[in-house]
């Protein structure tokens, strides 16, 4: 049964003894932050901050700071278990595919076509309780500074959603937004996001782009919002189908676009493209400050919000932090689409100090030469996967879960000048080695065993592996020889 809101999930989290209400005086400048990163450091509960300094409202923070966290929150036994969950709804979408790859791609709109996916429109919702227009202000917001170099306050969860000016379809996005004061912020919509190029869009015309903000939704709608999804994909669709129930979505007052029902907070307004100032620094997921670019500005017009709402809210910054347990989500949940491309893949893994984007683990079951360096390629070609900066492929028989496995087969198995693959291409805006903004280089490291096929005919050596007869025997002696309880790795 899906959560209704924000509130059932805490709720539950508190039966759990999981959820932390601090009712000690905070500030949102900096303290928050201190705390978050010291919770979810020590795989600490999500933190409700019920006495903001300034009497500001409610704030809630690492509620997705662990994987349990994060699980319970998309309703599945263990993160793992969103790839099976994947793989189910699959079955039902598919029926089955063509054999072809463009029939296969067409999966994805087939899936997010099944009955509890589509959202419904309503009429009423608690986003709706309290309306302000003219009085509508940030500033009862406890929006945090997070970083002791940040340029400001930043809104760091924002749900946001806009059109597609030219097919009219919904985007849902996470775009950090730095408060200039109570009715302006900055609107930081990353050059290869969907939001930028509705701006770019809307400015060819000499027209401001309508968005409104959801903050504080349900799980999944919040966890929807990070989802790498293609263009023209709704979000919404894909937090039905995970939630098994349809996302209530109500229109805005003051601009034609619909936000989630049940939402806490929800600002409305546009962005504007011809106003374009400086945003950053911001403490950012990489672990250092994104430096100062231009970004537009975005112009409240109106809030509207729940009696008494919670704003909720993250902190990113040198891993791990809560966001590392979102992307671990995305990882599995994808990696069965990933497989209807590219089928030789056994398991991925995107290590929490590979920052998403810098590093992908990649194991596959080879058969032929050259395969290694087709599935670099093929996600170098995938949606934001294009930003990877490190590919490496290994065979099935390594564990990519396990990175002091991968390093010490993979650094066995290469021969540098041989196995390495340099491309050039669409970098992260935020990667500050780039040689330019948006554009640099990705190396692929192919670290499968070499077969004659592919230049390679010397003997491939066996692995070191003691008999299993042995390990049985010392496993019978194990505690005889009093080293007490267990069996060695």
């Amino acid at each position: 049964m899906a959560y209704r809101d924000l509130r059932h999930f805490l709720d539950l989290l508190a039966d759990r003894r999981d959820l932390a209400r601090i009712a000690t005086e905070v500030s949102q400048d900096l303290e928050i932050t201190e705390f978050a990163d010291r919770a979810v450091r020590r795989g600490g509960p999500a933190l409700l901050f019920t006495n903001v300094a300034g009497g500001k409202a409610p704030c809630l923070i690492n509620t997705f700071g662990t994987a349990a966290r994060m699980a319970l929150a998309l309703e599945v036994p263990d993160l793992a278990s969103l790839e099976t969950r994947m793989m189910e709804f699959l079955a039902l979408a598919m029926k089955p595919p063509g054999p072809g790859l463009l029939e296969k791609l067409k999966v994805l709109p087939k899936l997010l076509d099944l009955a509890h996916a589509i959202p419904q429109r309503v009429n009423d919702g608690v986003c709706k309780e309290v309306i302000r227009r003219d009085d509508a202000s940030l500033d009862a917001l406890p929006i945090l500074k997070c970083w002791p170099q940040d340029a400001g306050r930043f809104i760091t969860y924002p749900l946001v959603f806009t059109r597609d000016p030219e097919s009219g379809a919904r985007n849902c996005g996470i775009y950090r937004m730095q408060v200039v004061d109570g009715r302006t912020t900055l609107f930081h919509s990353q050059r290869h996001k969907d939001a930028a190029r509705h701006v770019r869009v809307r400015a060819q015309a000499g027209e401001r782009m309508p968005a409104a903000i959801a903050l504080g939704p349900d799980p999944a709608v919040a966890f929807a919002g990070a989802l790498p999804c293609p263009p023209g994909v709704d979000e919404m669709a894909f937090a039905g189908l995970l939630r098994g129930e349809p996302v209530r979505m109500i229109r805005a007052e003051t601009v034609d676009i619909e936000v989630p029902a049940n939402a806490e907070i929800v600002l409305e307004g546009y962005v504007d493209p011809s106003d374009q100032r400086p945003e950053g620094p911001f403490g950012d997921h990489t672990g250092y400050y994104s430096l100062a670019e231009p970004f537009p500005v975005f112009h409240l017009t109106a809030i509207t919000h729940r009696r008494d709402p919670i704003y909720q809210t993250i902190v990113v910054g040198p891993p791990p932090k809560e966001d590392d347990f979102i992307g671990k989500a995305v990882e599995r949940l994808f990696l069965p689409l990933m497989r209807l491309q590219l089928p030789e893949i056994v398991d991925v893994n995107m290590p929490f100090e590979g920052i998403f984007h810098n590093l992908m683990l990649v194991s596959i079951r080879k058969q032929y030469p050259g395969q290694a360096r087709k599935v670099m390629h093929a996600i170098w070609g995938m949606g934001q996967a294009m930003f990877t900066k490190v590919v490496v492929v290994v065979d099935a028989d390594v564990n990519v879960q396990d990175p002091a496995e991968v390093a010490w087969k993979a650094l066995n198995h290469i021969d540098p000048e041989r196995d390495f693959e340099f491309v050039l291409g669409p970098v992260d805006q935020l990667d500050h080695a780039s040689r330019l903004s948006c554009y640099g280089s990705h190396v692929g490291i192919d670290a499968t065993k070499k077969t004659p096929a592919e230049g390679f005919t010397r003997p491939w050596p066996d692995e070191i592996v003691m008999t299993p007869q042995i390990r049985a025997l010392v496993d019978g002696k194990w505690d005889q020889a009093g080293l007490g309880q267990g069996r060695p790795a």
